[in-house]
């Protein structure tokens, strides 16, 4: 695994103060174009697995995610570190609660599925994180993180590019970020989880702008979830794993 963020103690910031920073615009774009196509990606991936069943959603921001799972679910709660975000989930209507993604405040077997996107890449402890997702899903459900994928254009593109500022004079490098390949991601996965499949997303789309453009972006959009399917996903900025509980709590691998 890679570590792209700075080294210096005085860029860092622990991440409930990175995202309570960044709450104030976290929203700005993400209505449309590059990141909307994202939050839609992530969600057609998981669709089937949610629909109908109880799921938590570790890491749920301002509840973008999580307010269309609630709509497949029969329930969907959501837990992340940040007041600020997590005021925004409220207002929304959502069920969430503030708690660290490596001490889930649920007891054992609460959920079919819990899911996670956009935050185990800048989480140090990913194993005690993984670890806590499969406990909170009971045998036979399914656990679901994304990762950042190292092998990818957009990691070579995110190692070359200038930091980009996020508010209140911080920048993205601010906070721990991790960069996996496919072995490292399935590598963090406690032993009574398997692995089922792995989506790519963002596996042909170039650029974050060209998103933008109405007829292009769309074409691009069915293509990218087409293809990260295939095993080209492999290849997809973002890697998200999809493993399923062992039944009756077996451990196999």
């Amino acid at each position: 695994m890679t570590d792209t963020t700075s080294n210096d103690p005085i860029d860092r910031l622990d991440n409930r103060s990175y995202y309570d920073v960044m709450a104030g615009d976290y929203e700005r774009e993400r209505h449309h174009g590059y990141h909307l196509f994202l939050d839609e990606s992530e969600v057609a991936a998981v669709a089937d697995l949610v629909r109908g069943h109880d799921v938590l959603e570790v890491g749920c921001g301002t509840g973008l995610i999580l307010r269309r799972l609630a709509d497949l679910a029969r329930s969907a709660r959501g837990v992340d570190l940040s007041e600020g975000m997590l005021a925004k989930a409220r207002a929304r209507g959502l069920d969430v609660v503030q708690a660290d993604a490596t001490h889930l405040p649920f007891p054992d077997a609460t959920f079919d599925v819990a899911v996670s996107f956009k935050v185990m890449a800048h989480i140090q402890d990913i194993r005690g994180a993984m670890a806590e997702m499969a406990r909170v899903v009971r045998p036979g459900g399914y656990v679901v993180a994304e990762f950042y994928n190292r092998r990818s254009i957009r990691s070579l593109i995110k190692a070359l590019k200038r930091p980009d500022a996020i508010g209140g004079g911080v920048h993205d490098t601010a906070v721990f970020t991790r960069y996996d390949t496919v072995a490292d991601a399935v590598g963090y996965l406690p032993a009574d989880l398997r692995v089922q499949r792995i989506v790519g997303i963002r596996t042909v789309v170039p650029f974050a702008a060209v998103m933008k453009l109405p007829v292009v972006g769309s074409l691009l959009a069915w293509k990218d979830r087409w293809v990260g399917r295939t095993p080209l996903g492999r290849l997809g900025g973002f890697l998200v794993v999809i493993a399923r509980k062992a039944p009756c709590n077996k451990a196999s691998r």
